[in-house]
């Protein structure tokens, strides 16, 4: 199903677009076939959340974690149904946790100071199909993912609802798992991808 669908929108892409040169298409397709796997996974773990009574925590956790992702960027799987099983597994465990654990003050204060010393050292971390070449580029992303972590910090300081406190530090804490090396190790892919280009501006 999904290969006949992708197919079908290249070859309308092709047909609206002749002019376009096939990279062109091809980058095209990577974007579609993202939105694709988005809402095909996202459909899967929110029946799944329905069902386990953590819908709410759900969206408030991936909303959380997306906009932080926006910028620190950090690792994919190789293969969709491995993103969906891993993806399953740490945000409906993470939403578990938003509803049900309680983050006392000086343990959240601890926790963003190590988040906000991962982000420093190591966001934005790129992939293979998305390499940020440009130095400019990751000085920037770095910048605003730590903009972002202090944000939701100071967010922590002025409200008291605990889901919302929880949604984000444990947003943060997913976003840092993925960005650092050793989950790429542990996944056998490989890390700073832009230097494989030679390029640092």
């Amino acid at each position: 199903m999904k290969k006949r669908l992708l197919e079908k929108i290249k070859r309308e892409i092709k047909k609206q677009y002749p002019n376009y040169s096939n990279d062109k298409i091809d980058e095209i397709m990577y974007g579609v076939e993202g939105i694709y796997l988005t809402i095909t996974k996202s459909i899967i773990i929110f029946s799944c959340a329905l069902i386990l009574g953590i819908f709410k925590e759900l969206l408030y956790l991936l909303i959380a974690f997306n906009f932080i992702r926006l910028f620190a960027f950090g690792m994919h799987a190789n293969k969709s149904f491995i993103c969906l099983i891993l993806s399953s597994m740490i945000f409906l465990t993470g939403a578990f946790l938003c509803k049900y654990i309680t983050i006392n003050k000086e343990v959240l204060y601890i926790l963003y100071l190590i988040i906000l010393v991962i982000m420093f050292k190591y966001a934005p971390s790129d992939t293979v199909k998305r390499p940020l070449i440009k130095k400019k580029k990751r000085i920037m992303y770095k910048f605003l993912s730590i903009i972002v972590t202090l944000t939701y910090f100071i967010i922590t300081l002025f409200i008291h609802n605990s889901l919302i406190i929880n949604c984000m530090v444990i947003g943060l804490i997913i976003e840092c798992i993925l960005i650092i090396p050793v989950t790429y190790k542990a996944f056998k892919m490989p890390y700073k991808n832009y230097v494989n280009y030679g390029l640092s501006t």
